[in-house]
């Protein structure tokens, strides 16, 4: 069953959804999502092992076998990166949802709370394309829950990825091109964290 038919049904408003239930979905998908996390890095780990292997052998047979192996840990791992992106899709829109529903709750008008049959087969179709990324849809779907201008960014933090959290997807990208070093990177990213958590404190 996909995700958007399980958690609507028949029902077709946010106002007809129970809070409970999606945190439930929420906690869920996230669970599945670590899982598939440590199955890349296996995957990953493995396909290392398997290189150094055929490194060292001279046999052709056995780097045959080997480079056999190497390229099916590559398939599964694709299949694991694909089920990755399709989760992580899934729990961004139940994280997206629950934040409408509660903020809804509190009298706040973030986000709009009635969605067509229209917009939830859109959204059904975005989650089971691969070709569209996580930001692709995180941008769709916001702009369908009316989350684009007048969401501000302390509500979407929980949701999405804060400011701080994209400065460490920048160091990580700086290590891969070699621009800084990994302990530098660490601490570079352990102070973003930490001064967002300060501000967020402060805030409050």
């Amino acid at each position: 069953m996909a995700l958007i038919d399980k958690i609507f049904g028949k029902k077709k408003t946010l106002s007809e959804l129970d809070r409970q239930a999606l945190r439930k979905e929420e906690i869920l998908l996230t669970k599945q999502r670590d899982k598939l996390f440590k199955r890349i890095e296996g995957f990953a780990a493995d396909k290392q092992k398997v290189f150094q292997q055929g490194a060292t052998q001279k046999s052709p047979e056995l780097r045959k076998a080997l480079a056999q192996q190497f390229e099916l840990k590559t398939q599964e791992q694709l299949m694991a990166a694909r089920e990755l992106n399709l989760r992580s899709k899934e729990l961004m829109t139940v994280s997206r949802l629950r934040m409408v529903k509660e903020n809804s709750e509190r009298g706040r008008s973030l986000g709009r709370l009635n969605l067509t049959d229209k917009d939830v087969a859109r959204i059904s179709t975005w989650i089971e394309d691969d070709a569209v990324s996580q930001d692709m849809y995180q941008d769709r779907l916001n702009e369908i829950l009316d989350l684009g201008a007048q969401a501000d960014k302390d509500a979407l933090a929980g949701a999405g990825l804060s400011g701080a959290g994209q400065e460490v997807m920048n160091l990580w990208n700086q290590m891969d091109r070699g621009a800084i070093k990994e302990d530098e990177a660490f601490e570079e990213a352990d102070r973003a964290v930490r001064r967002k958590q300060a501000s967020a404190d402060g805030a409050v």
